[in-house]
């Protein structure tokens, strides 16, 4: 989309937003209107049909006045009466016939003092009559000065009877009036109200006999039960029912109202409000289009601004600057901002090759400068990396912070840069608290003796302050012309390098070919390693601890062992370090836990008191669900953790001592006894080491085996000996390979031993057999 059809876009979503909020208004205002409109309708028409119904009623008492002075005229008539008296039956019917013809009565009769039909006008059968006076007759007699609506051949009729006596009552004059159109019809001329007359017989049949409505409104009217609103031909009608009778056959009047006229005189309002709305609309999009169109062209031009931007142009200044409104600031803002980036792109320029924090080369320059060395602008010249990783940095980072781990970086920088031996002798930090160093025309012997000079200078500890730091490395030497062709891949080859010397702590490596095999197979084996445990290869190995003091007690370390099916039994120090740089490590010491505690809750170790020891890492002190995994493996198989010495290196715990301490006070809280191994390697402080609930010290070997052939040797395991049991741990000793040794650490009170004189590691089943040749040679 170019900004053209952009800038249309945005007027059109603007201008569509607005609209569609006015329309939603609009039409709200319109349903307001509507709903106000016939609520009010409706309220008037229930008022109008409250009038209607009173009329109504008031018609048919006027017309029940008028038959009951008819009826009254007749009955006190003397010839009548005479004519009833002498039984002239042609006389009577003759009477009735000409005065129910001159008050317009559809029905006369006379009735004997018992209400039995004597005489009736020819208009109507007997039976009809006889029909009426059931109906009419029991209502009329409790209420004489009353009418009845009866309904007769399915038209209303509405009934007076007036007594005639001579001088006592000797019979009753009935007539009836036909609730018929003529009083629709002037009901309709008085209110302009639609009548309509429903009858329903005792079947259930219901029929609409008289209406002053189409006839094709009376199939809707049939079945209609209840007042109301009614759709009647298609016309909205409020109906008011009015029950005319109390008899068996129920006969209603409807009055009947359209909604739909007392609403038309408002439907040129709601077309006026229409009109009104359409022009409102029409004249908000143009408005809003307009000031829409006003809004978007500074943004075109703040766009187009934003494109300079992006392709470097910092130059050009914004427009609309000048504004006094929300554009002016965005206009003012994207003016401070193409000044800043102006700026820091500068910066950028200037610190792109530089590491910030040391001030020398980053890699990138580096990489830079090699690609550089060995192409045409070197001359061919040889060219030399030394790659330097630093040892124990995270520990200086832990223990004594990240100010002073940055301060030691700098210094750092600075004394390898005093060796270099020109400003052609590149040296950069390749990030974290790795180094490297670019020897121009250098081969591999002069990159030997740099490395040697940079350890030399790393020989003196660094001061900051009341503090000093030891500082070591591990480096790595790679040269071209050599087996790398390219600049990165040298650069691949001296890290390759350092971390073969960083393994073999030997302090500077030259890159080799078969560094790169080596690491090969190592990754193969650690691949292979993640299935070992699937495929139960590995083995758990028992070497017995035996105790110098007479003390009872049966002990034994747990070591694995890789049954590889192809390259048979593996050597641990081929495969555990790299589980432990891949923390793979934490698996292993969970197979090797719970492979103990399963051996430990058979009952006939049971019955030994064993106590096995298992070694820790530091991904495992670092593991926050150790202990939880540790718990529940001895809760399933029912082991107590006081049947485990868990054993910790000084290393392992200072690399994070504040979470391993942590950690090592819930594993001495489950009952674990605890141990530092190759105690004395390490780097920890006795104060540091007091505080932790370690129970046991065990001394590294290297001291044991020299004992033999070093007084020096001897004095530190005799010294070791004195200080735990000073702070009332016991002592270990690993390592013994003769009997003198042996007797040697007897002598100084050493607590326990173990090592290849006493006994190699053993699978768990020789373990036992080795067990029990032991207690009997006791």
């Amino acid at each position: 989309m170019n900004l053209r059809a952009l800038r249309r876009s945005l007027i059109l979503r603007l201008v569509g937003i607005s609209l569609l909020l006015l329309l939603i208004v609009q039409a709200a205002g319109v349903v307001v209107v509507q709903t106000f409109i016939v609520r009010n309708a409706r309220a008037q028409i229930e008022r109008s049909l409250d009038v209607d119904e009173r009329v109504w009623r008031w018609l048919l008492d006027q017309n029940a006045v008028r038959l009951k002075e008819a009826s009254t005229l007749l009955a006190s008539d003397y010839g009548f009466r005479s004519a009833v008296n002498s039984g002239d039956a042609d006389t009577i019917q003759s009477v009735l016939e000409n005065h129910g013809a001159r008050i317009g009565a559809a029905m006369t009769a006379l009735l004997d003092a018992r209400m039995h039909l004597q005489a009736t006008s020819p208009s109507r059968s007997p039976a009809d009559y006889q029909s009426a006076i059931d109906q009419a007759v029991p209502a009329l007699v409790a209420q004489p000065l009353g009418s009845q609506i009866a309904v007769v051949q399915g038209m209303p009729y509405q009934f007076v009877m007036v007594p005639m006596r001579a001088p006592l009552v000797v019979g009753w004059v009935l007539m009836g009036f036909p609730v018929n159109e003529t009083l629709v019809s002037e009901m309709q001329q008085l209110l302009s109200v639609d009548v309509a007359i429903q009858i329903r017989d005792p079947a259930g049949a219901v029929s609409v006999p008289v209406s002053s409505l189409p006839d094709r409104a009376m199939s809707d009217l049939r079945d209609f039960r209840m007042g109301g609103e009614r759709d009647v031909g298609g016309e909205t009608l409020l109906v008011r029912a009015v029950r005319l009778d109390s008899g068996a056959t129920s006969a209603r009047a409807l009055l009947l109202r359209s909604l739909d006229d007392v609403v038309s005189p408002y439907r040129q309002l709601q077309v006026l409000l229409g009109v009104i709305t359409v022009v409102g609309l029409v004249l908000f999009a143009i408005g809003s289009a307009f000031m829409a169109r006003r809004l978007t062209m500074p943004l075109h031009s703040l766009v187009d601004a934003t494109h300079r931007l992006s392709q470097g142009d910092y130059a050009a200044p914004i427009e609309h600057t000048t504004r006094h409104d929300e554009i002016g600031n965005l206009a003012r803002s994207f003016d401070r901002m193409r000044l800043d980036i102006s700026g820091q792109q500068n910066q950028i320029r200037r610190l792109a090759d530089i590491d910030r924090l040391t001030g020398v080369p980053n890699r990138e320059r580096f990489r830079r400068a090699l690609m550089e060395a060995m192409g045409p602008e070197g001359g061919g010249r040889p060219v030399a990396v030394i790659a330097l990783d630093l040892d124990r940095f995270k520990h200086v980072n832990g223990v004594l912070g990240y100010a002073l781990g940055d301060r030691l970086l700098q210094a750092v920088a600075e004394r390898i840069g005093m060796q270099a031996r020109s400003s052609q002798d590149i040296v950069a930090r390749l990030g974290g608290n790795q180094f490297a160093m670019m020897l121009l025309g250098a081969d591999a012997a002069s990159a030997r003796e740099m490395a040697q000079r940079i350890i030399r200078a790393f020989e003196t500890p660094m001061a900051f302050g009341d503090r000093t730091v030891d500082l070591s490395a591990g480096m790595g030497i790679a040269c071209w012309p050599g087996p790398a062709q390219d600049a990165d891949t040298l650069l691949s080859h001296a890290e390759i390098a350092m971390y073969a010397a960083k393994q073999r702590l030997s302090g500077a490596l030259l890159y080799e070919p078969s560094m790169d095999l080596s690491s090969a197979v190592s990754l193969s084996l650690l691949t292979e390693l993640r299935r070992a445990v699937d495929r139960n290869e590995l083995r758990l190995f028992l070497q017995p601890k035996v105790t110098l003091t007479g003390q009872p007690g049966n002990a034994a370390e747990a070591l694995v062992r890789w049954q590889h099916p192809e390259r048979g039994m593996v050597p641990p120090m081929q495969f555990i370090p790299f589980a432990e740089q891949t923390g793979f490590v934490r698996q292993l010491t969970l197979w090797m836990f719970e492979q103990a505690v399963v051996f430990l809750a058979q009952p006939q170790v049971q019955a030994l008191s064993l106590q096995i020891s298992i070694n820790l890492s530091t991904r495992d002190l670092l593991d926050p669900e150790l202990s939880n995994r540790f718990g529940a493996l001895l809760e399933r198989h029912g082991v107590g953790a006081s049947a485990f010495c868990l054993e910790i290196t000084e290393s392992a715990i200072m690399d994070e001592p504040l979470r391993a301490e942590a950690m090592l006070n819930r594993l001495s809280e489950q009952g674990f006894k605890l141990s530092i191994d190759d105690f004395g390697t390490g780097y920890s402080s006795l104060a540091y080491l007091k505080r932790l609930p370690v129970d046991e010290l065990k001394i590294d070997k290297s001291f044991v085996i020299g004992m033999a052939a070093d007084d020096g040797d001897e004095q530190i395991v005799r010294s070791t000996i004195d200080l735990a049991h000073n702070l009332g741990l016991s002592v270990v000793a690993e390592g013994v390979e003769t009997v003198a040794i042996l007797e040697r650490l007897r002598a100084l009170h050493c607590d326990d031993a173990q090592g290849y004189y006493i006994s190699r590691p053993l699978p768990m089943d020789d373990f036992l057999a080795w067990h029990a040749s032991a207690a009997e040679r006791k």
